[in-house]
């Protein structure tokens, strides 16, 4: 009897102590960021947004930031702003919700050296020309556990597998949620640092309705030592090819004239419907094409070596 009454008295502190010892940072951080959630999202349902509670909601990506910056332990890198929280915005619904958790660093200039917020002359203002997001492999597999039915039924969502989820172009706008859809023109054939354990890379350009004609955009990830990195950026030349364009005008050439025979009752509903979507059609044929023909253009060199160029600064090389 004793024994026993001894042995829990010294079991005791290790069982007390089990529950709290077992969360990791990554737990704590986790945690953090949901109660903000639904803290937020309470106040959102009962119409109580308003200027104090957008900076507690800022307060909190904050505090957000400061967990991730001593889990990660990044440091600067040359020619990047430093690391702000990935996350634009802790209330669901707006746009930004769900990025990948994580430190991003912003390029200090935008293309060609130009100042950052500077308006160029069609108008628009310099952004950053390149930006790289840094998580701890743990952040990124709970991640993509939380998006595995992000979007709605009958959309495809994001792998569950790390290497698999790479490739997927859905990964990328949901990481980043641009108010574009990230294209994936073509695989490059980026090599794997020494320290990596995957890599992938890839043509990209954005979109909000049919592929764009040229890739304009980059964009790495890779899995090293325990974290995973996104890397992204501008490329200049872009890379295009004009045969694979002339291949869709013409599907799209015909895709008006046939809406005009029909308008006209040349022809029939059957025989237009017969026809099938041929804007559909030549964009499809278009990123066949350029799938073929875009690795033979000049530009697609230039293309890798600027990826392979940003993977190694990403990862600190």
């Amino acid at each position: 009897m004793h024994f026993i009454f001894r042995l829990a008295l010294v079991l005791s502190p290790i069982l007390t102590l089990s529950p709290a010892s077992a969360a990791s940072p990554e737990d704590r951080y986790i945690a953090t960021r949901d109660t903000a959630i639904a803290k937020f999202a309470k106040l959102s349902n009962d119409n109580k947004i308003n200027e104090v509670v957008d900076k507690a909601e800022a307060a909190a990506r904050d505090e957000l930031k400061g967990q991730l910056a001593a889990i990660l332990s990044q440091p600067a890198r040359p020619g990047f702003a430093p690391a702000q929280l990935n996350l634009d915005t802790l209330y669901k619904g707006d746009m930004g919700f769900g990025m990948l958790d994580g430190l991003r660093f912003d390029a200090d200039t935008g293309r060609d050296g130009a100042k950052i917020g500077e308006k160029r002359a069609d108008g628009s203002f310099v952004e950053p020309k390149a930006h790289i997001i840094v998580t701890s492999e743990a952040l990124f597999t709970r991640w993509l556990h939380e998006h595995k039915t992000w979007w709605d039924k009958g959309s495809k969502n994001v792998p569950q597998q790390i290497e698999p989820a790479l490739k997927f172009e859905g990964l990328y706008t949901q990481a980043i949620s641009t108010d574009a859809a990230v294209i994936n023109f073509n695989e490059l054939p980026v090599a794997k640092p020494a320290s990596a354990t995957l890599t992938y890379g890839f043509l990209a350009g954005r979109t909000q309705d049919s592929t764009p004609e040229a890739a304009d955009e980059v964009f790495v990830a890779a899995l090293a030592n325990g974290k995973f990195y996104i890397a992204y950026g501008e490329i200049e030349p872009t890379v295009q090819v004009p045969a694979c364009t002339a291949i869709r005008a013409d599907y799209n050439k015909k895709a008006d004239a046939a809406a005009e025979k029909l308008e006209r009752k040349q022809i029939t509903r059957a025989a237009y419907d017969k026809l099938g979507d041929l804007r559909q059609q030549g964009d499809d044929a278009f990123k066949r094409c350029f799938v073929q023909q875009a690795p033979r253009q000049p530009a697609f060199a230039a293309a890798t070596k600027q990826a392979q160029s940003l993977l190694e600064t990403a990862l600190g090389k």
